[in-house]
């Protein structure tokens, strides 16, 4: 490849700024500031790489390349402002797929330019069968969030059928690599044989574990776009690589952390399967306790301390922005206000953040769960909107439980709790929530935005 200094002086500015952006992203007050930044290192990456480079070029690869980026632009600003909060995560799931695809496409393109040369071959290979995966179980992620796919197919033997079918992948791949064989068949099998792959290793995992897919796979397309800057020699995609794989790498295992799973049992077992729910739902026992917005606004108004906790079910009744609303609301009355954030709440990491963030809350305010869990105790009211298995106490009381173990939000220790869900439906887990039974619980039923709207009313005429 025919660099200049200028270009690989571009290229040095590109990754210095993928690296502020991905440490800017680490703090809502920062995240969009260096979101920017890294745009912007990828911009003049871009356009330095189209106008600086020195090789021949033929005139329609430039044509081709305009006609992309025009489309590529246009089409990706205008889903990106149209998407709703509660489709962020689907999206998040296609555009990783797209780099996936793009990976596996390189390696297509790539191997008959370098047909002896084993190492090159070994990283082409890599690369496509990486992202291979990383684009049909992006794919596959998608139907799962977006509903299309309602429930996990879980195949007999699934497990065996998955690490065969893995061995049998690998061992193709190192015969194509060995052999030093040209044949197009050849690689074309072991694409397709990539794809089948991503699909069966996606398909069988259930909806909860969903957020953590979605990182895993982003590491995957992060390490595809690293075996191509490998093979390229160019430093920029090979930063940009690696420091997408590692950040989905950490965040997956931050992920399973949270939800104390290991990754093996994320990815062969059945968690968000409502059939594999292994806890008792006969043995919880209680009565349940359903309060009006009058209720509701009574026992707030003569509180001290308030938590929210919010959830799927406020992104799904768009209601953001009321809730920021009734935050407002109650801190003119005096009142401490502050939003209990569970690491997996929601559909996607940080879903929660980005969806208040977009009101305007006040960052402080949005509290991590290792910083709110002891505040329990000393709080008046727990107001719980849409979340379900984050706030389970079978967590921490039924062993039986398939959420047994896993780190949970204490709205239990507070002196009232009032849960706001349209119906008694399970969540994620397919579980029963005995939190819904405790005597301290109160159920607001209803959709999140005309149930807090009412509320919201309700209180300023207090």
């Amino acid at each position: 490849m025919e660099y200049t200094f200028s270009l690989e002086f571009i290229y040095l500015i590109a990754s210095v700024t993928y690296i502020l952006g991905l440490k800017m992203l680490g703090h809502p007050e920062t995240a969009r500031k260096g979101n920017l930044i890294a745009a912007g290192g990828m911009s003049i990456a871009i356009f330095g790489t189209i106008f600086l480079y020195q090789g021949e070029v033929p005139q329609i690869v430039y044509t081709l390349i305009a006609i992309a980026i025009v489309i590529g632009t246009i089409t990706g600003w205008v889903v990106a402002k149209k998407v709703d909060m509660t489709k962020m995560p689907e999206l998040v799931s296609l555009f990783n797929g797209m780099g996936g695809a793009s990976a596996a496409l390189i390696g297509l393109i790539e191997f008959h330019h370098n047909i002896g040369d084993q190492l090159s071959i070994l990283t082409i290979i890599a690369g496509m069968i990486i992202g291979s995966v990383s684009f049909s179980g992006s794919m596959i992620a998608w139907a799962k969030l977006n509903g299309s796919m309602k429930k996990p197919v879980r195949l007999p033997k699934y497990n065996i059928i998955n690490n065969l079918f893995l061995i049998g992948l690998l061992a193709a791949a190192t015969y194509i690599v060995m052999s030093g064989t040209d044949s197009q068949l050849y690689l074309y099998l072991l694409f397709f044989a990539a794809l089948l792959y991503g699909i069966l290793f996606v398909l069988p995992i259930g909806g909860a574990d969903m957020p953590v897919v979605i990182s895993l796979l982003n590491s995957f397309t992060g390490l595809a776009a690293a075996f191509g800057g490998f093979l390229y020699g160019n430093m920029v995609m090979l930063t940009g690589g690696i420091l997408v794989g590692s950040a989905g790498t950490i965040l997956t295992l931050a992920m399973c952390k949270a939800m104390n799973r290991p990754l093996a049992n994320v990815i062969f077992g059945a968690f968000g399967d409502s059939g594999a729910a292994g806890g008792d739902d006969s043995e919880i026992k209680g009565s349940i306790k359903e309060a009006s917005p009058s209720d509701v606004a009574i026992l707030m108004n003569y509180s001290q301390k308030i938590i929210i906790v919010p959830g799927y079910g406020l992104a799904v009744a768009q209601a953001q922005h009321i809730i920021h609303e009734l935050e407002q609301l109650l801190i003119s009355k005096g009142i401490d206000v502050k939003y209990a954030i569970h690491p997996v709440a929601g559909r996607m990491p940080g879903h929660m953040n980005v969806l208040l963030a977009e009101t305007n809350v006040d960052y402080d305010k949005l509290v991590e769960m290792e910083d709110i869990n002891p505040e329990f105790q000393s709080t008046d009211v727990v107001f719980v909107v849409g979340a379900n298995d984050v706030v389970n106490p079978a967590a921490h009381n039924n062993p039986a439980s398939p959420i047994y173990g896993m780190p949970i939000l204490d709205v239990e220790n507070a002196k009232h709790i009032i849960v706001n869900k349209r119906s008694m439906k399970p969540g994620y887990a397919g579980i029963e929530n005995e939190l819904f039974y405790n005597q301290k619980t109160s159920m607001l039923f209803g959709d999140a935005k005309d149930a807090l709207t009412k509320l919201v009313n309700e209180l300023k005429n207090m």
